[in-house]
């Protein structure tokens, strides 16, 4: 009889003590997610990413009738070998082709020595409290202030920077090159020095400005380099255009130049918007 007396007992403490873990558990658990909620709320939002999440491939980038333009001593290559070499260009050094890529192409001909480099940056921001966009918007007015850019005024027609000085933009006949792109977002065909000073664009990607720099050393030919930068979303885009005449004492054209950096810079912005 005592035998039967204990085991009801024992059996009736493991459920009480079943019991208690039970609830003691549950009160834990309780605890736990009635704070979760808490903390999600006191959260900051996070940044939305950026449009971009890769780039295209930087040397394939620019088509072969463009190259002929930008590079017209590829054409004057006597050797099918070189001029397919001259075309495919030379890779920038990168570590994270994700995040940057370019590509260079240099050509001399009889006239000139051209070079060409187009660098893609797509821009990734680390705080989750700046978007990618705001991040590429930050590090374009960095780039954009740095190549300080004329201030528009009334009198720039009368007044240009050494940049664009009228004699150096005054016509083609003083440059290697004699043919000329076309283009909506080129200037007009009687524009004046003024129109090709270094300046802000308004009609490519979201921002976008053009410097152009012409530099002499001695009474050596003029060389020319025309840069046209824009940001598409967190992609940054940045083209240079460089021309060397070799004959003493000529310039390069600098209409001419920057059309052709123009409508490069078209071409890539269209690519990437598709």
């Amino acid at each position: 009889m005592q035998r039967k007396a204990y085991v009801p007992g024992v059996a009736a403490l493991l459920v009480a003590l079943l019991a208690a873990g039970c609830t003691s558990g549950s009160d834990t658990g309780g605890t736990e997610d009635n704070s979760n909620p808490g903390d999600a709320g006191t959260a900051s939002p996070v940044a939305e990413p950026g449009r971009y999440r890769t780039l295209p491939e930087p040397c394939g980038a620019v088509s072969q009738d463009t190259l002929d333009t930008l590079l017209p001593g590829i054409q004057q290559l006597p050797d099918e070998d070189q001029r397919e070499k001259a075309y495919q260009g030379t890779p920038t050094t990168t570590f994270d082709i994700d995040r940057k890529v370019g590509c260079q192409w240099k050509v001399e001909s009889a006239d000139a020595t051209d070079h060409l480099l187009v660098d893609l940056e797509r821009v990734v921001s680390y705080d989750n409290s700046v978007s990618d966009e705001n991040q590429a918007q930050a590090l374009f007015a960095e780039a954009q202030t740095a190549a300080h850019l004329p201030e528009p005024s009334e009198s720039a027609t009368s007044d240009v920077t050494s940049s664009a000085t009228p004699s150096d933009a005054a016509s083609a006949s003083s440059s290697p090159s004699s043919s000329s792109s076309s283009s909506s977002s080129s200037p007009a065909a009687g524009s004046t020095a003024a129109d090709l000073q270094p300046r802000v664009l308004d009609d490519l990607g979201d921002e976008a400005f053009l410097n152009d720099v012409a530099s002499s050393s001695g009474s050596t030919a003029k060389q020319r380099m025309v840069t046209v930068a824009f940001r598409t979303s967190n992609v940054i885009v940045t083209i240079e255009y460089e021309e060397q005449p070799t004959t003493i004492g000529t310039a390069p054209d600098s209409k001419e130049m920057q059309d052709r950096a123009r409508n490069l810079a078209a071409e890539l912005a269209e690519a990437l918007a598709g």
